[in-house]
């Protein structure tokens, strides 16, 4: 895919707002080219990044008095398994994938930002969806024991399938309403990948399952992102064929250097973006400015740029800016702080480099 965002700003999920409406307000002022929907977690356990994206998936239980959900395995489930199987070749033959429809009990955000495109009367540029990434999911959510469902082969499989229909669905919903739909999965996990907790998480594994659902997304005409908020083998997606690579720049912005081959082939070779997550979103947001962002990502580009033999100009073409992760566990000011500085440093770069 040919992808030039020329520094559009996008965003990761989640924000801390109790109001969906007031939350895309935010968004849709600071982002207009490339509007998430928002993750509102402040509302509820259904709106916590795996439970969100839970409804379908067979044996799952929600636990509302301990705040927590699991998948039951105890006894026998082929029955559920089946049903499950059925439901997702019907829809992937049919194109109807309805029954993978998150609902606004699980999220407030969907119809609150569906309701405002409607209203603008025009498509944009980019609209931005997200889905747990299937590492994230199946590596946090357990069965019944308390053993991480990753490590159960059948029911793996179906978490990865559940998130690439849950996927589908989002893209078709927002499709009437952008030139291009952006699917990113979110992979915090990644970030302990090789560590001692998860010394038995093989690379082909990790490839494997991402690739699944990039590819699914890319069945409905989309760019399939994945987001990982901390360092990791950034040759992975790659690898995995990810149309974009989202990584918090400002604190780990020189380590997409360390893959040099990787990043050419992704930048030159297969035409895609990098999403630069240089906009802080911590407590930093407080003394950071957008002046000093944008000249840390000159410095991060140049470095890029010189290490894998890539056109200084070929990089900021195809590069989005982010925030470097979510900001649903932050004070509602220092959220909106992020929202701002993000849309001033796009709007500079836009500015410096002529798009």
């Amino acid at each position: 895919m040919n992808v030039k965002p020329r520094c559009t700003a996008t965003a990761i999920g989640s924000l801390p707002h109790p109001d969906a409406d007031k939350a895309v307000e935010v968004v849709l002022k600071a982002i207009p080219d490339a509007p998430i929907w928002p993750q509102l977690p402040k509302l509820g356990l259904r709106e916590q990044m795996e439970i969100q994206y839970s409804e379908g998936m067979p044996r799952i239980v929600i636990d509302d008095a301990k705040g927590r959900m699991y998948f039951d395995t105890a006894g026998d489930y082929s029955e559920d398994l089946a049903k499950f199987y059925e439901g997702y070749m019907a829809a992937t033959e049919n194109a109807d994938f309805s029954a993978a429809a998150i609902s606004p009990r699980f999220s407030a955000g969907i119809p609150a930002l569906e309701k405002r495109l409607k209203g603008l009367g025009k498509r944009l540029p980019f609209v931005k969806v997200q889905t747990t990434g299937p590492m994230s999911f199946a590596l946090t959510i357990v069965d019944e024991a308390k053993r991480a469902i990753y490590y159960n082969e059948e029911f793996v499989d179906v978490v990865v399938k559940a998130l690439a229909l849950k996927c589908r669905w989002q893209i078709r919903k927002f499709k009437p309403y952008a030139e291009n739909i952006i699917c990113f999965v979110d992979e915090p996990i990644l970030s302990a990948y090789g560590s001692s907790t998860y010394v038995s998480v093989k690379r082909p594994d990790v490839i494997a399952k991402l690739k699944e659902v990039a590819e699914a997304i890319h069945a409905e005409g989309a760019l399939s992102g994945i987001h990982c908020c901390g360092n990791t083998e950034w040759s992975m997606p790659v690898d995995a064929g990810v149309t974009i690579v989202n990584f918090d720049a400002f604190q780990f912005g020189e380590t997409v250097a360390l893959y040099p081959e990787h990043m050419k082939r992704h930048l030159v070779e297969n035409k895609n973006a990098l999403a630069w997550g240089i906009v802080p979103t911590s407590a930093a947001i407080r003394d950071v400015t957008a002046a000093q962002l944008v000249e840390k990502f000159e410095k991060l580009t140049d470095n890029l740029a010189r290490k894998a033999g890539v056109d200084k100009k070929v990089v900021a073409e195809q590069a989005f800016i982010t925030p470097s992760c979510g900001t649903g566990s932050m004070a509602i000011p220092d959220a909106e702080r992020v929202f701002g500085i993000l849309a001033e440093t796009s709007g500079t770069l836009k500015q410096r480099y002529g798009f």
